[in-house]
C-alpha cells in the first residue's frame, strides 16, 4: 500500500484541488483510495461534504482531530473507526473503484501545540524517545488499516511545516508537492525540500541509536512537483509561468510534464456538489482541457509509482 503526502507549506496553491480530483480519477480507474485530510481548514472534507453533515455527524468525535485527542488519556481511537464513503462520489463509482475519507476538524490547529508539549523530557535520550514516539504516531494508526483495504492513502496536509505535518511525512511512502508557477511558490519549493531532508535525517539518526528500531528508517521519495493553477494562452503557459518552471527544474527536481490550468470558478462550484472535477461530465471546453489535464497527470503518476491494475 502505498502512502502519499500532499505537502507544500505556501498555501493558495491548489493542494487540495490536486488531492481531490487525484483521489477520485485513481478511484474511477478502479483503484481503492482512502484520503485523509489533515489541513484545520477542512476544504478537503467540505470538497465532499456539506458543513451541516459534518457538523452533526463528525464533528464531536468522527474526525482526525478526536483520534489524536484520544491519545492524552490512553484510550486510543482506532484510526479505522473515522473512515467514511462520501455518498455523491459513491453514487457515481458504483462498481468501480473505492473513494473513502478520514474527516478534518477546525480545531486541528490546536493538535500541534498539544504534540510540542509531548517533545519534552528530562533527557536528551528521553527526549529522543518522545520525539520518536510523537513524530510515528500517524504510521503507526496507519497500520491499523487492514492490508488489502487499500491500493493507496493520500494524505492533504496543512500549509505548514509543523508536528502534524511532519506526522504524515513519516508515515509516507512518497510525496507530491503542488505548486503554482510563480515566485513565491517556487521558492520556497527548495527551502521545503531541505527541512525535509533535515526531518529524515533527524528521525533516522534517532531511530538509529536504537538497535532495535532500527529497521523503521524512513524514506519518502518525491514523485514530483506538479504546477497547477497556470495561466495558458494559445495552448501553452504563458512565458512568466514557463520561467518559473524552469527554475523549478534548475534545481534537479522531479518536475511533471502536465500543468494543469487555472480555472477559480470551475474548481469553487464542485465543492457544492460534493463531486471532484475529474468525476463531472465537462460543460465546457475549458472544462474539458482540464479534465484532459487530469487524467494525464494521473497517467504520469501512475507510471511515476508504478500503480497498476
Amino acid at each position: 500500500m502505498y502512502v502519499i503526502s500532499v505537502i507544500n507549506y505556501k498555501g493558495g496553491v491548489g493542494k487540495t484541488t490536486i488531492t481531490a480530483n487525484l483521489s477520485a480519477e485513481l478511484a474511477y480507474r478502479g483503484f481503492n483510495v482512502l484520503m485523509i485530510d489533515l489541513d484545520p481548514q477542512a476544504n478537503l472534507t467540505f470538497s465532499f461534504i456539506r458543513p451541516e453533515t459534518w457538523a452533526a455527524e463528525y464533528f464531536k468525535s468522527g474526525t482526525i482531530k478526536s483520534w489524536f485527542k484520544s491519545f492524552e488519556d490512553g484510550k486510543i481511537q482506532d484510526l479505522t473507526e473515522l473512515i467514511f464513503s462520501p455518498d455523491r462520489v459513491k453514487n457515481i463509482l458504483k462498481d468501480r473503484g473505492r473513494l473513502d475519507m478520514i474527516a478534518s476538524h477546525l480545531d486541528l490547529i490546536n493538535i500541534d501545540l498539544e504534540l510540542a508539549q509531548e517533545l519534552g523530557g528530562v533527557s536528551l535520550k528521553q527526549s529522543k524517545k518522545n520525539f520518536l514516539k510523537v513524530h510515528r504516531r500517524l504510521a503507526q494508526g496507519i497500520q491499523q488499516i487492514e492490508s488489502g483495504r487499500y491500493d493507496i492513502i493520500i494524505i492533504d496536509c496543512p500549509p505548514n511545516f509543523n508536528i502534524v505535518t511532519k506526522t504524515a511525512i513519516v508515515a509516507s511512502s512518497h510525496l507530491l508537492i503542488p505548486a503554482r508557477p510563480d515566485y513565491l511558490s517556487t521558492i520556497g519549493i527548495y527551502y521545503l525540500i531541505n527541512q525535509l531532508n533535515q526531518l529524515v535525517e533527524d528521525y533516522n539518526d534517532y531511530i538509529r541509536m536504537d538497535d532495535k528500531d532500527s529497521e523503521d528508517v524512513i524514506s519518502p521519495q518525491l514523485l514530483g512537483i506538479i504546477f497547477n493553477m497556470v495561466q495558458f494562452y494559445n495552448k501553452r503557459p504563458i512565458s512568466a509561468s514557463r520561467l518559473h518552471i524552469r527554475q523549478t527544474e534548475q534545481l534537479n527536481l522531479p518536475v511533471f510534464d502536465t500543468y494543469i490550468r487555472e480555472n477559480k470558478s470551475l474548481h469553487s462550484d464542485t465543492g457544492q456538489y460534493g463531486i471532484p472535477l475529474a468525476l463531472m461530465t465537462p460543460g465546457s471546453d475549458t472544462a474539458r482541457d482540464i479534465v484532459n489535464e487530469i487524467e494525464t497527470f494521473v497517467d504520469e503518476f501512475q507510471n511515476r509509482l508504478r500503480l497498476q491494475k
